[in-house]
């Protein structure tokens, strides 16, 4: 009984390993479509998404800020059992009376936020009914105010809304540039991950070949020490050549596996797939000057709107420092028509003017030098950031003449690299049939052996530093240069 569960549970086992094995799906990539998978559907460009979509928010809720706010108020109901103190003057005492009110309100305002000045104006309607219950019977009032205007200005006060007026565009604009960076960084990270198992499919095929070959070569020797032709140490050697090439086999289709997992994660595939790679055999030719990847890094980097928001928001401090180490002073000004009676219609007849006019002010006449501290604080902390606003300047120019540089040798890296693996190969099938005939000796033929496989991988190495700074200067400036163009992204598709 025990074997047969045993047997069935084998059995079902094996259905679904072959079941999986069948529905795995192989998908042959080239490095265009690995870079717009990345861009599609991994979980950086997902994130990056996210990230602007957030700026996007907090851009909208700033412009808000200046846009009319209609709001609704109201108290339904209010109601109030307490004891008052009252006096009597026909006998000069105290005495507390219990008094039970009720009141129901409501207000309309519509409010203004004035950037240029900092205050604000609004226009307000409300009404009010108020019922005093007692045991001798309730009395009823309304009171209504149809209309009344008012205005809010401080007076030598710090005034947020113009430097957010000024710092909130930049900062938005910075996060759109700061979303297309992020794209390429997405590129440039799929480009080296492509390249990883780019290169751990060659070192597979370079295994497989190296394993066939140590096999063939290694049944030759065996033939030829019998026959008396070679020494027994150079038999050794080719046994040994033989089981390296098998162990290094063995390593390289374990490595394979695990790129070809970490390429699957990474462009967010959740079935089971099986990626097989394309190499690419054409590069695109040109080149860039330095003083037109700096002209275009300059223009639209995010780095150099960052910087400029970094002086704003320095300079903002300042003035907000300055602004609260002396006077402050608030005006208030109101006028409006307000009406009572004890019915509804009356209290919105027979309507009186209300005027309110008021100014506070608060002067610091001992703070131990509080205010003047913060405000020298804060110009400290401005040349700081100036000094290293210049600073992040300079080495970003230094660094971008240097991958410029390095862009341009590239073209010639690779060319160099493709020829060079040519060669090694010929050289390695030319040293194998000597060595068949008996020209040349184990160690020669192992010398050229490496040299083939070292030249492969470095023609692989070669087009992955190709196109890796490639998008590094696409990401620096956020330009094509091969179309000739700037890189763009469909800003309000991102938000819906």
């Amino acid at each position: 009984m025990k074997r047969s569960s045993l047997v069935l549970f084998l059995v079902i086992f094996s259905f679904f390993n072959t079941q999986q094995l069948f529905s795995q799906e192989n998908k042959k990539l080239s490095l265009e479509q690995v870079i717009e998978l990345a861009e599609d559907q991994s979980l950086q460009a997902i994130l990056s998404k996210h990230m602007f979509r957030a700026s996007y928010w907090e851009y909208r809720t700033f412009k808000a800020e200046y846009l009319p706010s209609l709001t609704l108020t109201g108290t339904l109901p209010e109601y109030n059992r307490i004891y008052e103190k009252e006096y009597d003057y026909n006998t000069g005492s105290e005495y507390y009376v219990e008094k039970n009110t009720n009141s129901i309100s409501g207000q309309l305002s519509l409010k203004q936020n004035i950037g240029l000045t900092g205050g604000n104006i609004s226009l307000e309607s409300d009404f009010r009914r108020f019922d005093v219950i007692s045991p001798d019977g309730s009395t009823t009032q309304y009171i209504s105010t149809p209309v009344s205007v008012n205005y809010n200005q401080p007076l030598f006060r710090f005034n947020e809304l113009k430097w957010q007026k000024e710092i909130e565009p930049m900062k938005y604009e910075e996060a759109k540039k700061e979303y297309i960076e992020s794209l390429e960084e997405v590129h440039l990270s799929a480009v080296r991950r492509f390249f990883q198992l780019a290169l751990a499919q060659i070192n597979m095929e370079i295994a497989n070949m190296n394993y066939a070959n140590a096999d063939t070569l290694y049944r030759i020797a065996q033939g030829r020490y019998n026959l008396g032709t070679i020494a027994e140490n150079e038999l050794l050697q080719m046994e040994l050549s033989f089981l390296n090439a098998e162990t290094s086999r063995n390593k390289s289709y374990n490595n394979l596996n695990d790129m070809k997992q970490r390429l699957a994660s990474f462009l967010g595939f959740t079935e089971n797939v099986e990626i097989e790679l394309i190499i690419p055999n054409e590069i695109p030719e040109f080149e860039v000057t330095a003083d037109e990847v700096l002209n275009k890094a300059l223009e639209n980097n995010p780095e150099m709107l960052s910087m400029e928001v970094q002086l704003l928001e320095a300079k903002r401090d300042v003035a907000r420092a300055k602004a609260e180490k002396g006077l402050n002073a608030n005006m208030n000004v109101s006028f409006g028509l307000q009406g009572q009676d004890a019915i509804i219609p009356g209290a919105y007849q027979a309507l009186d003017d209300q005027q309110r006019i008021s100014v506070g002010f608060t002067i610091p006449i001992v703070d131990w030098g509080l205010g003047r501290g913060r405000f020298r604080m804060a110009q400290s902390s401005q040349e700081v950031i100036r000094t290293q606003v210049e600073q992040s300047m300079l080495d970003f120019e230094q660094q971008l003449f240097l991958d410029v540089a390095q862009f341009n040798l590239q073209n010639d890296q690779v060319r160099i690299a493709a020829k060079s693996d040519t060669v090694a190969m010929k050289m390695y099938e030319v040293t194998k049939q000597r060595f068949l005939i008996g020209n040349v000796d184990v160690l020669e033929l192992n010398n050229a052996d490496t040299k083939k496989d070292e030249n492969r991988r470095a023609y692989i190495q070669a087009l992955n530093d190709y196109w890796s700074y490639y998008y590094n200067i696409r990401s620096l400036t956020l330009y094509d240069f091969e179309a000739d163009k700037p890189i763009e992204a469909n800003f309000e598709n991102l938000v819906e």
